[in-house]
C-alpha cells in the first residue's frame, strides 16, 4: 500500500487534494502497554481497532497515492517536491504549505545506522511542525496518542 500519512502539529485546512474514504485508510489499533519486540504489531489481546474517522479527530489525514506510476530515488536528503510528477502529490504539497521533504529507504542496504535509526524512530518525539510521511513501499507503524492518552 502507498500513501500519505500527515501527524497534527497546527491542523491545516482541506483544500483541493480529497482525502481517502475511509475503506483506504490504514489499519489501525491500539498499542500493548508493554512493548518486548519495538518492530512487532504490539497489538492489544482481543485487538482493539482504531477508526478512520477516530484518526481524523486527533488531526491525521491520509491520502492513497499511485506509487506505481512514478518514480522515486531510493534516497535523497533534501528532495524537491517539485521534481515528483505525481501531480496529486504536488497538490498535496501546494495545498498545506510543504517546504522540505526528504526519500529514505528503511532497509539494512540503503540506511546507514539501520539499527540505530529503527532504534530512534520507536522512541517517542515531538516534531515542531506537521509532518508528513510518503509510503512507497513496505510498511511501518506510526504511533499516536488518542485523546485518552493511550497508544
Amino acid at each position: 500500500m502507498s500513501g500519505v500519512l500527515t501527524s497534527p502539529t497546527a491542523i491545516k485546512p482541506k483544500l483541493g487534494a480529497k482525502e481517502s474514504p475511509d475503506s483506504e485508510w490504514p489499519e489501525a489499533w491500539l498499542m500493548t502497554n508493554i512493548v518486548e519486540d519495538k518492530k512487532a504489531e504490539n497489538r492489544m489481546t482481543p485487538n482493539v481497532p482504531v477508526e478512520a474517522a477516530e484518526l481524523r479527530e486527533l488531526g491525521l489525514s491520509y491520502w492513497k497515492m499511485d506509487a506505481e506510476n512514478y518514480t522515486y530515488p531510493i534516497q535523497s536528503v533534501p528532495w524537491n517536491p517539485n521534481d515528483s510528477m505525481d501531480p496529486k502529490l504536488i497538490q498535496i504539497r501546494n495545498d498545506r504549505g510543504y517546504s522540505y521533504a526528504d526519500i529514505i529507504t528503511i532497509h539494512p542496504d540503503h540506511l546507514t545506522g539501520y539499527e540505530e535509526k529503527t532504534h530512534a524512530f520507536f522512541k517517542e518525539h515531538i516534531h515542531d511542525a506537521e509532518e508528513i510521511r510518503y509510503v512507497v513501499d513496505g510498511s511501518g507503524y506510526f504511533d499516536v496518542r488518542d485523546k485518552e492518552d493511550r497508544w
